[in-house]
């Protein structure tokens, strides 16, 4: 134990030495790499940071959301969403129509110097795109955007803009299925309205044969026609079997049709709802995102942190010579002590 103390005390001593031996060598790398960070990160285009958090919503549908008397609350408009919605508005944000939205509005092709005359002009542009534009989920199950630019103000418009076409996009696709979706209502409301029709119109054709209440008018026939038997009445007797006659001819077909179309009344009047709730989702919108903050013109720059720039790149070259100089010190040790081996 003693030894190993002495050992460290010995290697602490020798680096202390070996430092103080070297000091001045050290001194002018260390002022040496100082002054080149320095210069460096003077050079370095300062950007300044923007950034929007937002929530995003649970509702998809506004129509079960708003009208639908069955809703459980899972679709509540002011239901904060969960991963599912985070990461589907991550989706969004990463997709292509917001990008070149962006690109397009900003001329960020030109903001970022990207020649025109560039063979991979729009590889150069994405990757730029993606070094200074990124999207990420919070803890919180938030989204947060954040723009780095040289333009504090373009930033938090780039910013702003990007926060805003989250629900253009989702909006345009959701319309897209929901009118789809309303032209298959309105097709099976239009065939249900000529299906009742058609029952209302053979209801007619047997009206007009005098069939109107066929329970009513049978109990009333039945019991005229016992009472013209009693009092012999052969022309009230004769009228009145043809009026039975074509009561039990069509009076089966009065009652299924008249029932039919009461249930088929019962149908329309669902498939109109179900038009209603379509025609809103097809033509109404609802923001997806809750947002926290809007993005601001930053003040103050974020990027580059000079004095990190100059600490590191001073301790790394230091250290780095700290080694260089070790390994001459071995080198030397071990080129005097083959002479001593060889008894030079």
């Amino acid at each position: 134990m003693s030894q190993h103390n002495t050992s460290n005390t010995f290697n602490s001593v020798s680096l202390i030495s070996l430092v103080y031996n070297w000091r001045k060598q050290l001194l002018i790398v260390g002022l040496g790499a100082a002054i080149i960070s320095i210069i460096a990160s003077l050079l370095i285009t300062p950007k300044y940071k923007s950034e929007v958090i937002m929530f995003p919503t649970q509702t998809s549908s506004i129509s079960k959301a708003l009208l639908n008397e069955n809703n459980t609350g899972k679709e509540d408009i002011l239901k904060f969403g969960e991963e599912e919605e985070a990461e589907q508005m991550l989706q969004i944000l990463n997709s292509d129509y917001i990008r070149n939205r962006i690109c397009n509005k900003y001329d960020l092709a030109k903001h970022y110097d990207i020649s025109s005359k560039s063979k991979f002009r729009n590889t150069l542009l994405y990757k730029e795109f993606e070094e200074n534009i990124s999207f990420e989920r919070t803890e919180f199950m938030s989204v947060k955007i954040t723009v780095m630019d040289k333009d504090p103000q373009m930033a938090a418009d780039i910013t702003n803009d990007i926060a805003a076409l989250v629900d253009s996009v989702k909006n345009d696709m959701q319309h897209e299925r929901a009118r789809q979706g309303l032209k298959i209502v309105e097709l099976a409301l239009q065939e249900q309205k000529a299906y009742i029709k058609s029952i209302e119109d053979s209801l007619n054709r047997l009206r007009k044969m005098g069939i109107n209440d066929y329970e009513t008018q049978s109990q009333a026939f039945n019991e005229q026609y016992a009472l013209a038997i009693s009092k012999n009445n052969t022309a009230g007797i004769k009228s009145l079997e043809e009026k039975l006659d074509i009561l039990s001819t069509y009076g089966g077909a009065y009652v299924s049709l008249r029932e039919k179309l009461q249930h088929e009344l019962n149908q329309l009047s669902i498939i109109k709802s179900k038009y209603e709730q379509a025609k809103i989702d097809a033509e109404q919108s609802l923001t997806s995102k809750f947002i926290v903050n809007k993005a601001y013109r930053a003040e103050k720059k974020s990027y580059p942190i000079r004095w990190l720039i100059v600490t590191v790149s001073t301790l790394s070259s230091l250290i780095f010579a700290l080694l260089v100089i070790l390994l001459i010190e071995n080198f030397k040790e071990t080129k005097l002590s083959v002479k001593i081996q060889n008894g030079e």
